[in-house]
């Protein structure tokens, strides 16, 4: 399946990878005649200023406040930092004016490996952009490079929702995502702070993050994740875990007889781990001899109407 195209921040602003040009030769107090003047004015005509990489001084560089990259470790920026020290800035910084200095669009990483070596130079390309666009090119650059740790991704797709007025369909449209995830994605958002926490050093994943979110309280929420990690809880286990404590909350005695579906084929499996990524909870699928039923599990009257949005249904 082809993958689907970016948005056009990325394209705008970056565009081709045209060649370097080369300042022409200073003139000389006796121009020759083999160059008339037509052939001056051709050549002005084909240099896009946009693509003219030139040297500016670190110091005049800002960050970008609509980065959405916001962890940058220190040992990744050291091996960038060596490796600029051995072979240069191969790819230049993107930046625009934003009044007496430079803002960066692209290159964050590179700026920040340039200061380790006290560089006085770095290599740019100008752009004209507004904020959207720089925030759409800067999530663009880092979903590319999976550079960005879930919270973050999560918390631009926020921002072009909040700031700039988007629906989901058009950030995910945007930024070549699926609707489903950058609905997904936003809601990792609303789980409490230290819970984000865990998921933006990699503690927690985004599937144990799914199935918490089940939870209606952010109490439960955080007690669920504390439990995860101690107790090292895969994520079917932590389905358990969200079931009892969901039960426990509304009052519902579980029943010691009823044993846990148990999915062996591993197609069912396939099929049913993609049911759970799409809904953001736990499903689980019974099938044999082309019959069966999916059961959709929610544990509070807003995941159910969530479900029910995804499945395109309204509830008024």
């Amino acid at each position: 399946m082809a993958k689907p195209a970016l948005g056009r921040g990325l394209g705008a602003l970056l565009g081709g990878n045209a060649p370097v040009v080369k300042p022409p030769a200073p003139a000389s107090n006796n121009p020759s005649p083999a160059a008339p003047a037509a052939a001056v004015a051709v050549a002005a005509t084909v240099i896009d200023p946009r693509e003219r990489v030139q040297k500016v001084p670190l110091a005049r560089i800002r960050p970008c406040a609509f980065q959405p990259r916001k962890d940058f470790p220190p040992e990744s920026l050291r091996e960038l930092a060596d490796s600029i020290r051995e072979q240069g800035i191969i790819q230049p910084l993107i930046v625009r004016t934003v009044g007496d200095h430079l803002e960066l669009i692209a290159g964050e990483r590179r700026w920040r490996a340039s200061q380790l070596l006290n560089l006085a130079e770095v290599p740019v390309i100008v752009r004209d952009a507004d904020d959207r666009a720089v925030l759409e090119l800067a999530l663009i650059e880092n979903l590319q490079r999976e550079n960005l740790n879930p919270i973050e991704e999560a918390a631009g797709y926020a921002e072009l929702v909040e700031k700039f007025k988007l629906k989901q369909e058009e950030v995910a449209q945007k930024v070549g995502k699926s609707r489903t995830v950058v609905a997904n994605a936003l809601r990792l958002l609303k789980l409490p702070t230290p819970v984000q926490a865990f998921i933006r050093d990699g503690r927690l994943s985004v599937g144990h993050a799914k199935v918490i979110l089940g939870l209606a309280t952010e109490k439960d929420q955080k007690s669920a994740a504390e439990r995860v990690l101690k107790e090292g809880l895969n994520v079917r286990q932590t389905e358990q875990l969200v079931l009892k404590l969901a039960n426990r909350a509304a009052g519902v005695v579980a029943s010691p007889t009823k044993a846990p579906l148990v999915v062996t084929d591993t197609h069912v499996a396939d099929l049913e781990s993609k049911l759970r990524e799409t809904f953001g909870t736990k499903v689980q699928l019974r099938y044999a001899d082309g019959k069966g039923s999916v059961d959709i599990s929610f544990y509070s009257d807003a995941e159910l109407e969530r479900i029910l949005q995804l499945l395109g249904i309204s509830n008024s």
